[in-house]
């Protein structure tokens, strides 16, 4: 059997928004209820898709009033009893329950959606850190931050439904359900103005230009590569003995190379791009009770490559949350 996919490369959510000229949180809350009437269906029909983020989310066509897609099931799951353990997603939006190593359920995907629209609104994730360990620490505290001066004019609304979705008790969380009831959900408390420059700058520091950075960062290790290559040949030619050196371009993310063990091949998967990039399973540590001595590197899609650090001015008036029990009449 086949499975023929349209293109749609030039339908990413962020280069829709960096496009777009003017953005409102109105258009955020039209993306999101859009993302959650798609995976409250999903729910209903026993799937968890486990990997929700802005580069899954796509637009249909190019027209002005597009429906949203959600893309790349290959972390989904059919939840028969509605419990899973498998640790899983990517690293930034992945659960508390996950990195915890605990039985999860559903409320996994709506985690992610909170840090969707926490994105969606400032143009930068919630937690970042250069460390992992640091980055779990925080994940799994739920421990984010509405810093000033991106999120001065956010409306107290928005930050009500992010603290709602990102919840560190997956009971206490809201559900897809309650989530499309929600008021700056359904348009009742979204604002109009425009917060285009703020969000865009941002995105393009945080998203779009850590493409560049990789390339940047693939050609520098060719081109050392190179000069190792010819300093080795030179020095064979002196000694008469010219070694054998192999000189790999992993600039080409559609090039894949063979693993050490064959027995044991490594994971791949293609985007909609036809562009290879590894598995998304996390190496977790055996206990969360010392985060320092025992979390491992994660293997990552290569749209979370993205440099997680904090916006240069975030760092002046701060406004810490943590997590509380939140208020599911609505």
């Amino acid at each position: 059997y086949c499975l023929i996919n349209p293109f749609l490369g030039w339908n990413r959510l962020f280069d829709r928004i960096l496009d777009r000229g003017v953005y409102s949180e109105k258009d955020a809350s039209r993306v999101i209820q859009q993302v959650l009437e798609a995976v409250s269906f999903l729910h209903q029909n026993g799937i968890v898709h486990r990997d929700l983020k802005p580069e899954n989310i796509l637009y249909y066509s190019q027209d002005e009033d597009s429906k949203i897609m959600i893309s790349d099931f290959g972390l989904s799951k059919m939840a028969e009893n509605g419990i899973m353990s498998t640790a899983c997603g990517t690293p930034g939006y992945v659960a508390p329950e996950v990195l915890a190593q605990k039985p999860y359920s559903k409320a996994v995907d709506c985690w992610s959606i909170g840090v969707i629209t926490y994105i969606l609104l400032c143009g930068y994730p919630p937690f970042y850190e250069e460390s992992e360990t640091r980055l779990f620490s925080k994940i799994m505290k739920a421990q984010y931050e509405f810093d000033s001066p991106f999120w001065d004019n956010i409306s107290e609304s928005a930050k009500d439904f992010i603290r709602n979705m990102m919840q560190k008790n997956p009971s206490m969380r809201y559900t897809t359900e309650q989530a499309l009831r929600h008021p700056w959900i359904i348009g009742k408390t979204a604002r109009s103005q425009d917060i285009y420059y703020s969000v865009s700058s941002q995105i393009q520091k945080n998203f779009a230009q850590s493409k560049w950075k990789q390339a940047f960062n693939a050609a520098v290790a060719i081109n050392h590569m190179k000069k190792l290559q010819l300093a080795h040949t030179e020095l064979a030619l002196r000694q008469a003995s010219v070694p054998d050196i192999k000189v790999i371009d992993v600039s080409s993310p559609t090039k894949s190379r063979k693993h050490p063990d064959p027995e044991k091949p490594e994971a791949k998967k293609e985007d909609i791009n036809g562009n290879i990039s590894e598995t998304q399973h996390m190496s977790l540590p055996p206990s969360h009770v010392d985060l320092k001595n025992h979390f491992h590197p994660l293997k990552a899609s290569q749209s979370q490559n993205a440099a997680q650090h904090a916006p240069t001015m975030a760092e002046q008036g701060k406004h810490v949350y943590h997590s509380e029990p939140a208020n599911l009449n609505g």
